[in-house]
């Protein structure tokens, strides 16, 4: 049995501990609400944009767009797989990681290789181990996602599906529900397609007058839907981090003041056994003399 300097010591460090896992427990509360707050800001304009494309898919312009026409399926697809920064935020890395390789093994088994963007570190190191070529990163973002930081790597695998380079591109990441509940996805970016976009379901055609021209109006819509999905795919990850995170940190708070309790019970029994030893020796030489 461990003496009771050592049950001290162990009280003393799980204690510190708790300290810890309970600030990070509150900082996790604060950035989860503010994050909460940019995703429920940033998705009506996701949804509107995301319909406007969608009917405007349904139209038979003069102009084809390169996001929106299908490439070979044999070439190489592309994956952009957010994940975050730091730990400790239970199983958040770990299910979206879990997808993106059920979906790498998908497409090797029919032939088809692939290549990754990676924002945060988490998702570029588990790139790096497993052999995926890494074209581009982002990582060290902060607590606010910045479009205009984020637009640069993920131009890479835009413009080589422009380019017929790339038979698809993916993106993957951690879909924000509720407080306990995060989604891994793993959704189809490229090629745009009207069941992706969720057109409006009506029984009449759209159709469209273009100015100054279909291609200028079509270029700049397209790359903003575009722009608009990576922004709220990386606001929904930051929001589940936060969240995942904070539930993480009360569990490890809970589980830390257990240990406390035990060890503290412990520590209780081992020195009432040191002190009755202590009264049995003193009574054993009393009698003796």
């Amino acid at each position: 049995m461990a003496s009771s300097k050592e049950i001290r010591g162990k009280i003393k460090s799980f204690e510190n501990t708790k300290k810890i896992t309970k600030a990070m427990e509150m900082v996790s509360v604060s950035k989860m609400r503010k994050a909460q707050d940019r995703v429920r800001a940033a998705r009506p304009y996701s949804e509107k944009i995301r319909s406007l494309a969608a009917n405007l898919s349904q139209a038979t312009p003069e102009y084809k767009h390169p996001f929106m026409v299908t490439n070979d399926a044999t070439k190489p697809a592309g994956f952009i797989v957010i994940t975050t920064d730091k730990g400790l935020c239970g199983g958040l890395n770990t299910n979206v990681l879990r997808a993106v390789t059920a979906k790498l093994k998908d497409l090797e088994s029919k032939g088809v290789k692939s290549k990754a963007v990676a924002i945060g570190n988490k998702g570029l190191g588990f790139l790096n181990r497993i052999g995926v070529p890494v074209v581009s990163h982002l990582t060290q973002m902060g607590d606010q996602p910045h479009l205009e930081k984020m637009i640069g790597p993920v131009k890479v695998l835009l413009d080589a599906y422009a380019a017929g380079e790339l038979s698809a591109v993916y993106l993957c990441y951690t879909r924000f529900i509720n407080t306990m509940n995060q989604e891994p996805m793993v959704q189809q970016l490229l090629p745009l397609s009207s069941d992706s976009m969720k057109a409006d379901k009506s029984e009449h055609g759209w159709d469209y007058l273009y100015e100054p021209d279909a291609q200028t109006v079509i270029d700049a819509l397209l790359l903003r839907y575009v722009e608009a999905l990576i922004y709220q795919s990386v606001a929904d990850n930051m929001a589940s981090e936060h969240s995942a995170r904070m539930v993480a940190m009360k569990a490890a708070t809970d589980n830390a003041g257990n240990v406390i309790g035990e060890l503290k019970l412990i520590y209780n029994r081992t020195r009432q056994a040191a002190i009755t030893k202590e009264l049995s020796e003193i009574v054993a030489g009393a009698a003796a003399v």
